[in-house]
Formats: C-alpha cells, sequence, structure tokens
C-alpha cells in the first residue's frame, strides 16, 4: 500500500506539490529558529559562564550581597586552602579564584607627565601558571588583536578599543590607581604587551586583564580573592547538577552565620539568567505548536481544494465497494507521506542554513553599541541532535491533522448519489 501510494505521489505532482512545498517551508522555519535560538540563548549563557558567573561560584555572603560594587574588601581569605577542599571534595570540577577591581588607568608621556586617562574594570585571573586553564576559556589568545601574551609578573592586556582611546601601543608602561582590600591608596606600574577584543561590549569597552599574583600584590590580597569560580569537566552546564551542589554546598555551611562565610550561586541564581533558562524550554515548545496549528490551518485549506479535485475519484472507489474508512485511512497515509518527504527537504535546508549562520555569524554589535550586559556582538546558530527531528513534529502532524479534518467529507458522499454524479 506504501508503495502505491508514494507512485501516486510522485506521478501525479499537481496532487502533492504544494503540499509538499507548504510543509517543507514549515519545517525550514522550525528548524532554522531552533537552531537559532538555541545558539543565541546558549551563547550567552557560555559567555556569562566564562566571563563571569562560572557554572557556580563561591564568595562570602557579604560580597555576594554587594557584588556589583565590587567589594573586595568583603572578599574571601584562605583561598589556596579553601581550592584545596573543593578539589578534593568535588575532583571532577575545575576551581580557579578571580579578582574583578576598577580604577584609574594613567599612560604617562615621555617626560613622565600624564598623557591620557580613563577609568578601567580589572579582571585578574591565573595567566602565568603551566596548568591555568583560564587562557582558553577566555579564548584570550584567540582574542588578540596586537601584541603577546603575558609572560612574566607586571605585563598586562587591554581591550584593544579602551587602547585606541588612550593612544597606547604594545610595550608601552601605565600606571594603575586604586584602593587596597583595606581601603589604602593602591599605585602599581604595568607593562601593556597586548590589546584584545572579546567581541561583547562590556568587556571590550575598558577592560584590563592582568594575572592574579599581579592583582593580589596592587591591591594587598594575598592569598584571598573576590569569587572562585567552578566549572564542570568538559566546559558544559549542566543546571540540575549545578543547582544541587549548590544546595549541598550552602546546607553544610547553613548554620553559619558569619557574614564572611562562603556562600555558592548557581549560574542560573546570577545576571537573571534564571528567567532566559526557563523561557528558552518554553521557547522551543511553543514555536512547535505555533507551526503545526498554522499548518495544520493551511494544509486543512489544501486539503479541501484537493478533496474537490479528487471528488471523482473518490466516487469512483466507493462505487466499486471500497469502504469509506479503508479510503479515509489511505488518505491519512498518503498525508504521513507527503509529510515526511516535505520535513526531509525543509530539515535538510534548515540545516544547511544554519551550518552557515553557524560557521560565519551575525554581527549585531551595531544595535547594541552601549550596553553594559555581558552579550556577544556575533551571534551564531548552534546545530544539536534535536534539530534533525524537530521538524518532523509540525511536519508530519500538520499534515495528517490537515488532511484529517479534510478527509472528513468522505464520509458525507451518499452511495446512492454515485452513479447520478459519475453519469455527469
Amino acid at each position: 500500500m506504501i508503495h502505491f501510494l508514494l507512485k501516486g505521489i510522485l506521478r501525479d505532482p499537481k496532487r502533492s506539490r504544494l503540499p509538499i512545498i507548504v510543509v517543507s517551508i514549515g519545517v525550514f522555519l522550525t528548524v532554522l529558529l531552533s537552531t537559532w535560538l538555541g545558539g543565541v540563548f546558549g551563547d550567552m549563557v557560555d559567555m556569562n559562564a566564562r566571563f563571569d558567573t562560572g557554572h557556580v561560584k563561591i564568595m562570602t555572603r557579604a560580597y555576594a550581597e554587594n557584588s556589583a560594587q565590587l567589594p573586595n574588601d568583603l572578599a574571601l581569605l584562605g583561598v589556596n586552602d579553601l581550592i584545596d577542599s573543593l578539589e578534593t571534595v568535588y575532583p571532577d570540577m575545575d576551581w580557579t579564584p578571580r579578582i574583578r577591581f576598577g580604577g584609574l588607568i594613567d599612560v604617562p608621556d615621555e617626560e613622565g607627565e600624564t598623557r591620557a586617562q580613563g577609568p578601567a574594570g580589572g579582571l585578574a585571573v591565573d595567566l602565568l601558571s603551566p596548568d591555568t586553564r583560564e587562557i582558553e576559556r577566555l579564548d584570550i589568545r584567540g582574542s588578540l588583536v596586537r601584541g603577546r601574551m603575558p609572560e612574566t609578573q607586571g605585563e598586562a592586556l587591554i581591550s584593544d578599543a579602551f587602547a585606541q582611546k588612550l593612544d597606547l601601543e604594545p610595550g608601552e608602561a601605565i600606571t594603575f590607581f586604586g584602593s587596597t582590600m583595606y581601603g589604602s591608596m593602591s599605585f602599581y606600574n604595568f607593562t601593556v604587551v597586548g590589546t584584545i577584543r572579546f567581541g561583547s561590549v562590556a568587556m571590550d569597552r575598558g577592560t584590563i586583564i592582568v594575572d592574579i599574583e599581579d592583582a593580589r600584590q596592587a591591591l594587598d590580597m594575598e592569598d584571598a580573592a573576590g569569587e572562585v569560580l567552578g566549572y564542570f569537566a568538559g566546559g558544559r552546564y549542566d543546571d540540575a547538577r549545578a543547582v544541587a551542589l549548590r544546595s549541598a554546598f550552602n546546607a553544610e555551611i547553613g548554620e553559619r552565620g558569619d557574614e564572611f562565610a562562603p556562600e555558592m550561586l548557581a549560574l542560573r541564581d546570577q545576571n537573571d539568567l534564571a528567567g532566559m533558562m526557563d523561557y528558552m524550554d518554553v521557547v522551543a515548545e511553543l514555536f512547535v505548536f505555533i507551526f503545526v496549528g498554522a499548518m495544520a490551518v493551511v494544509l486543512w485549506n489544501t486539503g479541501l481544494l484537493g478533496g474537490l479535485r479528487r471528488y471523482t475519484e473518490f466516487g469512483i472507489r466507493l462505487a466499486l465497494g471500497e469502504a469509506k474508512g479503508a479510503i479515509y485511512r489511505s488518505l491519512l497515509m498518503e498525508a504521513v507521506l507527503i509529510g515526511l518527504i516535505g520535513s526531509v527537504i525543509g530539515t535538510l535546508a534548515g540545516l544547511g542554513l544554519s551550518a552557515v549562520i553557524q560557521h560565519y555569524g551575525l554581527d549585531f554589535g551595531s544595535m547594541v553599541p552601549n550596553t553594559g550586559m555581558m552579550l556577544p556582538t556575533v551571534y551564531r546558530t548552534k546545530i544539536t541532535a534535536q534539530a534533525f527531528y524537530i521538524g518532523f513534529f509540525p511536519g508530519v502532524l500538520s499534515m495528517l491533522l490537515g488532511n484529517a479534518l479534510a478527509g472528513i467529507g468522505i464520509y458525507k458522499r451518499q452511495t446512492a448519489q454515485l452513479f447520478k454524479e459519475l453519469e455527469v
């Protein structure tokens, strides 16, 4: 039966061309939007995880309450012992300390007088340890625009846009003005050895990246850090695991009322990411539902038109003694075949365009020139296993639903009038 119906579909393109085109377009849009949303939301979560939140983050309770102010006077102490303990309890995770700080960058001229100044946001990470993963995690080498990577203490990287604003070239010296952990003034000299561009407006506006040991000396934070970030093996965020880890860690120290006691936050607890992550799941299901409904209406009308064209065919089959149920079932089987054909075509087209956008990306940097949020400027689709089958749900279901509604007319045919219709 399937072979017979397939021959009919292929040999009579007038009957199947329009439904296949409609299904293909709908499936194409479903696959493309699915990969686009997955890529956009995934890039947002990944960028926040790499640069700010980690998969989980440990801070003091007081620091967590005022984290937007970068209160290093409330930072974690005894960080080396804390990380050793975390590595023992959670050996499958990578734990790394970071310090965030702010201050003024002063660029001297040949006579040592101020040539240019500008406010900067500092990020101190492990740049010089032989086994550090921070360089790869932040893609610092791939983000270099000019110069080279820091190789010794006292060397720094700054964002390329900030360097151009200060008319600063790699190899020149700068002085950082800020405050230490204990509130006193801090002056520390760095040599800028390279400039970077991360593709995030918030990071590229005015960032200086230094080794964490330099920051500890400049800010009087020996064996201290503002935050300790934890990353799951493989670099992929697992929300359920992160929430369970956070709950277990905080429950263990929950009885300690000390404001300097460590507190763990999951990625979803930071930067208002919880709502966005929940929104992702709802949107994916909503798009499938919308396309199933919309295409079902279109295909219902298409099926009605096709039914009028095949009115005589159904009459002859009924006159020859074929049961109405058998005709109806063959119509539904035909709808499934057309839905599968359209779904395959639409899925291949959607995956093809998604692969191109995933490789090259679309630059939206000009649309968000002044945002302070941790957002990428180049967005890409993300092809996952779901993209290979998600289009078949609206493709097959909508075609099946449309023909099921249109085929109800078969049961309204009166056998007594068949020969009169055929004579006409």
